[in-house]
């Protein structure tokens, strides 16, 4: 269930609701409450940094307990990524919320950093690239996390790559529960999941389903239509 938002959160959130990037106001929350219950000096991997919007709330969540946060993002060139001046920001970022002793960046794709990995975690946050490959292989840090250890997956029931690798993997996995979601960021946790966990995240397929047509409104220019048939009144992707 969700914490009542403490004033650590909404320190946390004012700072980085000022930080470029798509992670809203209750997905921060729902970041800050998976943390609440981890042990001390806790290790969160986050594979996908951006600007450091989501870094400085796992940083500012952990800190006060000695946690840290390895950051894992190759700051791709291009139009789509921006490389260096997007790592610039990300480094300018994590200094002015002055959480630079909280945060270790591994400049390199998860994908490439993953095969040779042997520290363990606490928390995983997937907000990589969103295609069902990618997806697919991020899923298989979990094996470095302990029992009831949180992973989080962002674009999950609208990412279309997403949400086809949680239904190849996550569905049939045997080490997987899903808890709860805010807006398209997922909260599952390590454990065996039953028969009716399972079923819950089949009956988020109509919320997905809603989130494709959108995005098929908004590649046609229709965006009025989407606004009056779903009630997504934006320019960008539901997230």
């Amino acid at each position: 269930m969700p914490h009542p938002r403490s004033a650590e959160f909404s320190s946390a959130w004012s700072f980085a609701s000022g930080v470029s990037g798509w992670l809203t106001e209750d997905q921060a929350a729902l970041l800050w409450d998976a943390t609440i219950d981890l042990p001390r000096n806790a290790v969160a991997v986050e594979i996908g940094s951006h600007q450091g919007r989501s870094t400085t709330i796992l940083a500012a969540a952990l800190r006060d307990r000695g946690g840290r946060v390895i950051a894992i993002d190759p700051f791709v060139d291009g139009r789509l990524f921006g490389g260096a001046k997007t790592r610039e920001r990300f480094e300018r970022t994590i200094d002015e919320a002055g959480v630079t002793d909280v945060v270790e960046l591994v400049a390199e794709y998860s994908t490439r950093a993953r095969p040779g990995w042997s520290r363990s975690f606490d928390y995983l946050y997937i907000d990589g690239k969103h295609d069902y490959w990618t997806l697919s292989d991020d899923l298989r840090w979990s094996v470095h996390l302990p029992e009831g250890a949180p992973v989080l997956i962002h674009d999950c029931y609208s990412s279309i790559g997403v949400t086809l690798g949680i239904l190849a993997h996550v569905l049939p996995s045997r080490r997987l529960v899903y808890e709860r979601r805010a807006g398209s960021l997922a909260l599952f946790r390590v454990g065996r999941p039953t028969w009716r966990d399972r079923m819950r995240i089949v009956a988020e397929m109509p919320w997905w389903l809603r989130n494709v047509m959108i995005k098929v409104l908004l590649r046609l220019r229709l965006r009025g239509l989407a606004a009056k048939v779903f009630g997504h009144d934006s320019p960008y992707d539901p997230y």
